[in-house]
């Protein structure tokens, strides 16, 4: 086994749901608190390393090199990054140098890859770019001997475990953990969450017969738009990825103040809002963009702590959870939402068509 690798959980016998639609992603669903202990328990030397080789290069700014799921994660680490270190940091743009044979990688940058798999064919080579140009690399993935690993100035692994289920789960927070244990580290201070494996069991335990209930009441529903305002922005994008893979609801996710631009406009009776909201700095702008939606009859929905209400699901975060952690609850009600969707509508979520765990692009 390589060194970082964990080993696969045993699965409990079940013989009749051996072949149930979505067994794998529901299983890997309720994983998640015991992967956040493993990660900061097992993980925390590397992050601290990583966080020292950081330092030591003294970086003026993050470029940070991702796709699918781990894009969701890597917008998340702009706002941790920007508010935590005060440092400027982009979203790359990795076409720029496999397409175009442009690469542009800005003096004194790190340049930061999150991946799931670490084998996407652009990350691979743009990280090496960014590296044979002189930049401080580091790479976050759930395969410690993936080409993203190894091409990497230092490493942290995600101690996920396998993931069968074609849908990102437990990957996708494990990265936002990392993400977040990384910040922490670098700006010398303890990459610990305690209490956050216990949050999520309680998030869990209350989110899954609610969202089974919201999946039956939307239930033929064609589109949605899913929100949130700042660390929030993130988990919209991710749950819209969710809904459109494993469901096939379009889905749009965005930033509250961008969806005030013009997008609430499409919300409608048939069109639900999906906000994510709990106390902090967004609450005005989510609260404006729910007014939005009442007012054009839309039916909505709102993933938080009870500080907004939406029309069926109950407050499902604990109220004291800080804000820059609070993504890792609220996108597990949004999974289970996907998940019994995708179910309700004859899909199978583990197996989507036309998709594959490991999405190859240059």
């Amino acid at each position: 086994m390589p060194q970082g690798a964990t080993a696969e959980p045993a699965e409990a016998p079940d013989p009749a749901g051996a072949d149930r639609p979505g067994r794998l992603m529901r299983a890997e669903i309720h994983e998640q608190p015991a992967v956040w202990t493993r990660l900061q328990d097992e993980g925390r030397d590397a992050v601290v390393r990583a966080a020292a080789t950081f330092r030591a290069a003294e970086p003026t700014q993050v470029v940070l090199l991702a796709r699918g799921s781990s894009d969701n994660a890597a917008i998340y680490a702009q706002y941790l990054m920007q508010i935590g270190l005060h440092l400027p940091a982009a979203l790359a743009t990795p076409s720029v140098h496999t397409l175009y044979g442009t690469p542009v990688f800005p003096p004194g940058a790190c340049v930061l890859a999150v991946s799931q798999s670490g084998a996407s064919a652009d990350l691979v080579q743009t990280l090496a770019a960014a590296r044979q140009a002189g930049c401080l690399t580091l790479s976050i993935t759930n395969d410690p001997a993936s080409p993203l690993a190894a091409g990497a100035d230092a490493h942290i692994p995600l101690l996920a475990g396998p993931e069968r289920s074609v849908a990102a789960t437990k990957t996708y927070t494990s990265e936002l953990l990392a993400l977040w244990m990384f910040t922490r580290a670098v700006g010398g201070r303890q990459p610990d969450a305690p209490e956050l494996a216990a949050f999520g069991e309680q998030v869990l335990e209350s989110a899954d017969s609610a969202c089974r209930r919201l999946a039956e009441r939307l239930t033929g529903v064609r589109r949605l738009l899913a929100v949130g305002r700042g660390y929030g922005f993130a988990s919209a994008r991710e749950a819209a990825l969710k809904l459109m893979e494993t469901s096939y609801v379009m889905t749009q996710g965005l930033s509250a103040a961008d969806a005030e631009h013009g997008p609430v406009a499409v919300l409608d009776p048939q069109t639900p809002l999906l906000a994510f909201a709990s106390q902090g700095p967004g609450t005005p702008s989510m609260a404006s963009v729910v007014a939005a939606a009442r007012a054009a009859g839309a039916p909505v929905e709102v993933i938080g702590d009870g500080t907004l209400a939406g029309d069926s699901l109950p407050a499902l975060l604990p109220a004291d959870v800080p804000p820059d952690l609070a993504p890792l609850l609220e996108i597990l009600p949004a999974q289970l939402l996907a998940l019994e969707l995708a179910v309700l509508g004859g899909n199978d979520p583990d197996r989507p068509r036309g998709l594959s765990k490991v999405t190859s692009t240059v």
